[in-house]
């Protein structure tokens, strides 16, 4: 991270990146990633989840994350890019490999 504090993207960007490169990663281990409580990381899921951006499975007594990668940006400025294009930006050619091809929205 830069000396001065701030990035370009929100703890919500930060919050996709690490859940598209590991969907079965516990609240926990995002939060370590992203350098945010979990209990932060709980509420971004949770908003997330609740407009359709993340998709959620149960799987025994864990969850699995799912990007919505049809989905798109929110602000008018980058409405035309989809959260597909957005963390292929953002994640390495090692990690684009693992991603998934079609993870829609119902």
């Amino acid at each position: 991270m830069s000396t001065s504090g701030w990035t370009f993207l929100s703890n919500y960007g930060h919050v996709l990146v690490a859940l598209s490169t590991n969907p079965d990663a516990r609240m926990r281990d995002i939060a370590d990633m992203v350098g945010i409580t979990e209990r932060a990381v709980q509420q971004i899921v949770r908003e997330l989840v609740e407009q359709g951006y993340v998709l959620k499975d149960k799987d025994g007594r864990r969850n699995r994350y799912h990007i919505a990668h049809d989905a798109h940006l929110r602000h008018e400025l980058e409405a035309g890019v989809s959260l597909g294009d957005f963390v292929a930006l953002v994640t390495g050619p090692a990690d684009r490999a693992r991603l998934p091809r079609t993870a829609k929205a119902d």
